[in-house]
């Protein structure tokens, strides 16, 4: 009995994984991902009154701790603790 070579590829598993991992590499480099920020988000990303305030707050409390003038009222912390969980 004769057996006749049928038009089969050699196979070479190194090779198909070496094609698979550049095939992966091309689609990641095709899809890239793109951020756009409006000028509406940019604004509202700068510095507001809000933020200088509390800056200039923090530096006070920061102050009277520092000079031992800072006094914690008990009752308005607890008042504070309780809505806050509360929520």
């Amino acid at each position: 009995m004769k057996i006749n070579k049928i038009n089969i590829p050699p196979v070479n598993p190194y090779r198909t994984n070496q094609v698979k991992s550049e095939q992966a590499n091309n689609q990641t480099k095709m899809h890239r991902d793109k951020l756009e920020i409006s000028s509406q988000a940019k604004q509202l990303s700068e510095v507001s009154t809000f933020a200088a305030e509390r800056k200039e707050r923090i530096q006070e409390l920061k102050a009277q701790i520092k000079s031992g003038e800072y006094k914690v009222e008990p009752e308005k912390l607890a008042e504070n603790l309780i809505k806050y969980y509360k929520k």
